[in-house]
This record gives structure tokens, sequence and C-alpha cells, in this order.
């Protein structure tokens, strides 16, 4: 690639233009302000959610009553999956790395549509208002599970109406992210950059940016007919109305599943990006990686019924369903595949980032042969609604997304605020962050395992010493996330300044000024290569005897 070159204006924090202070920033439609917009407001709903968890997993610290009734029990365990599904993982990747990241990747100087950008931020805070607002409404906070299933989601007196309007307001920010990206990639790119020489972080949004256009609808109408049901009695999923609680659960994985991965298609994507780096090779099999992205998102969106098998479906129903689970994972395991290919033989800098990464892969695997397992009926039936179930999903999703969450947020950090972080304590978070989840969620897969139920109060005195080790897990996780924040909240203000490319990496954002300026580049770049190219290092490293 034709380098950009380095600007010697301002950079996007000092902008002359527009509204002075907050106001600047609100109203801005530069898309790396509306990045950091979402970084902070996203990392504070992630910091509420991990508090909510940790406060359950002293409940169950005891097999009786510890610190909270069983009716709070109900909405901790309701909050923690609204925030944390609806409020952070979702949104994440797209919004704040995407926005942030997308246009620099492509040689942009902003997405396609910055005003409605700029709008789908706003409607994300309504969102996440709205679902703070229900609360402290009166009746109490919401007790139905992040799933809002009927008939409990229409009989229970708690603020329900709220929490799904927020759930509403959220998907509309959601299409308008994946619409503008969509649209950014199709008409922005830059001279020379076609598709197979975009970065594959690019290829990840492209891919959920289809998953939020189609999929997320449903979950909007399906919302909307549980608020008139509970409003005007309409018999539509209340089988004492008439209606079919199963056709809910329908309407709901159908987006849902496909939401699993608009979290972890972007996370792949960033895995993806920061291997090549740290590992000093070009990316193995670049194409089979692109590919297996749309291959994820077209056939995740056909498996929805896997979260059913045992509510009356027929066999044939269940075991196509069964057989689409298992097709779905060889896609997930090429990129797999090819991450390991890329580390074999290479010249590794084992940094931070990496090392997210190398966990991301560990634990994402764990998740995914737990999921094939839930995809056999046999073992489906056994483990349904245990904790086997819990283990398998925070393997995935925080294993997974959480894991690459962190690692993207310090690999760009540099270059989002023009400082390096310290990497002594960044180090101790992540051994920390990672010996603590292992410890909080394998024993959730032996309980599940053993028929511990999930969602329980209380539990049985077998299942203690178990329930204690998982508790003492979440301690030690939570002690590396908060290093982990803490050193980068530290290192804004005190971290020695970035250079250009503190990395060595080969993709567009790299070209330009840590922290990049207003418009990202005087002149659009031209493209030649393509964004992994590290034939120079392989060329120097020996063959391995």
């Amino acid at each position: 690639m034709k380098p950009a070159t380095i600007a010697a204006e301002p950079d996007f924090y000092h902008e002359k233009k527009g509204l002075p202070g907050i106001f600047g920033w609100i109203f801005s439609t530069d898309h790396k302000r509306i990045g950091i917009l979402y970084l902070v407001t996203i990392i504070s709903f992630f910091l509420v959610g991990t508090t909510i968890g940790v406060l359950m997993r002293l409940e169950m610290l005891n097999p009786e009553n510890t610190i909270v009734t069983a009716q709070t029990y109900n909405t901790f365990f309701t909050l923690h999956g609204i925030i944390m599904i609806f409020l952070v993982l979702i949104p994440v990747f797209p919004a704040v790395f995407g926005n942030f990241f997308l246009p620099l990747m492509i040689g942009a100087k902003d997405v396609f549509f910055p005003r409605l950008n700029l709008l789908s931020w706003w409607l994300f805070i309504a969102g996440g208002t709205l679902a703070l607002v229900s609360l402290f409404l009166p009746g109490g906070a919401p007790d139905t599970g992040w799933t809002f299933y009927v008939p409990y989601s229409i009989r229970s007196n708690t603020n329900i109406i709220p929490a799904l309007m927020a759930a509403f307001i959220l998907g509309f920010s959601s299409i308008l992210t994946g619409l503008n990206f969509i649209t950014t990639i199709h008409r922005m790119r830059a001279p020379g950059m076609s598709w197979f020489k975009m970065p594959l972080f690019a290829w990840s949004l492209y891919a959920t940016g289809w998953v939020q256009v189609l999929a997320t609808p449903v979950i909007g109408i399906t919302l909307l007919l549980v608020t008139i049901e509970r409003l005007f009695g309409v018999g539509i999923f209340d089988p004492t109305l008439g209606g079919d609680p199963v056709l809910y659960q329908h309407l709901f994985w159908m987006y849902s599943h496909p939401a699993v991965y608009i979290i972890i298609l972007p996370a792949m994507g960033v895995v993806s990006d920061i291997i090549p780096v740290f590992a000093r090779r070009t990316i193995f099999g670049y194409k089979f990686i692109a590919y297996s992205s749309i291959a994820i998102a077209s056939v995740g969106s056909l498996v929805w019924a896997h979260h059913m098998f045992t509510v009356g479906m027929s066999n044939t129903g269940m075991f196509m369903f069964s057989l689409l689970t298992f097709l779905v994972a060889i896609p997930s395991a090429i990129k797999v595949f090819n991450w390991v290919a890329t580390l074999y033989k290479g010249s590794i800098e084992p940094e931070v980032p990496l090392l997210f990464m190398l966990a991301f892969i560990v634990q994402f695997s764990i998740g995914g042969l737990t999921g094939l397992m839930l995809g056999a009926l046999s073992v489906n039936i056994h483990v349904t609604d245990t904790y086997f179930v819990v283990g398998h999903f925070h393997y995935v999703m925080f294993g997974g997304t959480g894991f690459a969450l962190f690692g993207a947020l310090h690999y760009w950090f540099p270059k989002m605020f023009g400082r390096m972080y310290n990497k002594r304590p960044a180090f101790y978070g992540w051994l920390f962050m990672t010996v603590g989840f292992n410890v909080l969620y394998f024993p959730m897969l032996i309980m599940g395992y053993l028929g511990m139920p999930r969602r329980y109060y209380h539990y049985l005195p077998q299942y203690e010493l178990l329930q204690r080790i998982a508790t003492v897990g979440s301690w030690v996780m939570v002690i590396g996330i908060l290093l982990l924040l803490a050193n980068l909240i530290i290192s804004l203000k005190r971290g020695k300044k970035a250079p250009a490319n503190p990395w060595g990496g080969k993709t567009l954002e790299w070209s330009v000024s840590s922290p990049p300026p207003t418009e990202n580049f005087h002149e659009i770049p031209v493209v030649s290569t393509g964004p992994y190219d590290y034939s120079e290092y392989e060329r120097t490293v020996p063959e391995a005897k």
C-alpha cells in the first residue's frame, strides 16, 4: 500500500469547527468521536453489568439465602442479561471499533451517512436510558430474564413494557449502524482497494451489517407484539387467550441466534487482524477467512430452533436444526485453523493484544465444542436449562467477544488516544482475567452436566464446592478487569506519546498520525498490495529444525 501522508494538522480531539466542549462531541458527525462516545457509554454499562454479575455470584456462595431475596435474584439475572447482551456485546465492536476504524481501514474520510451515524448513537443513549429508568418506576425492575419469555413476560407485574421498548429502540440503532457500514464498504473504498484487499475486520463488519439489517426487524416486531398483548389483551402468545408461546420462541430466536454472530463475527475479524501483526506473518488463508464470515452470517441465520429442542418439535425438525448447527461450526473451525496456521513458524512477539487473542482462541474453542454438544439431540435433552448452557454461553460470549474486546482496546489504544499504556500491569490484568474467567465458568460446565438447573436461587449441597470455586473465580476475574481499565485510564494522561505505528501494522489506520487527524487523510491513499504483507519478515525467519 502507498502510505498516506502523516497529517500536520491537529488531531480530531482538537477540532476547531463546531460547538465547544461536550456539545462538540455529542453533536459531532466525526466517526471517530462517535466511536469514542460509544466506547465511554458501553464501558459504563459493562461495569454496571459486571457489578450485578458479581452480586449474583455472592448470592450463590451458600446453598441458602446469602445477600438478596429470590425476587431480587430474578431481577439481577434479568438486568445482567439485558445490559450485557443489548447494551454491551451486540453494539460494542460495530459501534466502537467499526465506527472508529472502518473508514480509516478502507481509506475513506468518514462513513457514508455521518448524520445517520450520530442518530444511531442518540438512539443507543435513548434505549439505554429507558432501560435504566425501568429499574426505578413503580412496579419494580423486570424479572423475566433477558429473553422476555411469554407467558411470564405478559403476566408479570414488573416494568416489562419500558424494558421492551428500550430493546426496540436499541434495535433501530443497530439497524442504522449496519446499513451505514454496508453502504460505506460498497461506496467508499480507496482507489485500488478491491474486495480482497480489505482488512478482515472490514469483512467481518460487512457480514455483520447484513445480519443487523435483516435479522433485527424480527426482534423489533416480536417485542412490539408482546407490548400490544400486555396493553390490549390481544391473543398472540398468551395460551389463555388463544395464543402460542412457542411462536414467541421461534420469533425471538430467529433474531437472537443471528445476534450471536453480530457479537462474535467482528471479534473474529479483530483476531484475524491482530495475529498477523504480532506473528509477523501474512494471514494464512485470507480468502477462506473472508468467505467463512459470509458463510457464518448466512448459515447462522438458519439454526435458531436448536434453542428449542424440548418444546415439542417434530423429529424431522429437530434432525434438520441439529444438522445445520453442526454445519455452521465448519466456517468457525476454518477461522481457528487459519489463525493457528498463521502463528506456525511466525516471529511471534507476545504483546498483550496477542495474549488476549490466544485466550480467545482457546476459550472460544471450548465454547464451540460445548455448543456442538448442545447441538447433539441426546446431550441437549440432558443439559437443557442447566448451568452447562450458562457455561457454554459465557465461554463464547465473554471468553470470546469479551477477551477480543480487551485485546482490541489494547491494540488500538495508541491509535485512538495517542498514548502508550504500561505493559506490565496490562500483562497482570490479562493473567488475572484469564485465570479468573476459567475458574468461574468451567465449574459451571461440570455443574450443568451433573444436573444443576440455571436461574435457581437455592441449590443442593452437592454443588456447594463448585459454586464456591466459581464465586472465587469471579473475584479474580474482576480484579483483572479493574486492573486493565485502571491502567488504560491512567495511561490517557501519563502514557508515553504513541508513534504512528507502534506495532508495525500493515493496514491503513497505521499510516496516519496517532490520534488520527479530523478527516483521516490529506489525500485518499492508493492501495497496491494486500493488508497483511509481511513477506520481508518471513524471509528473515529461519526454518525450524
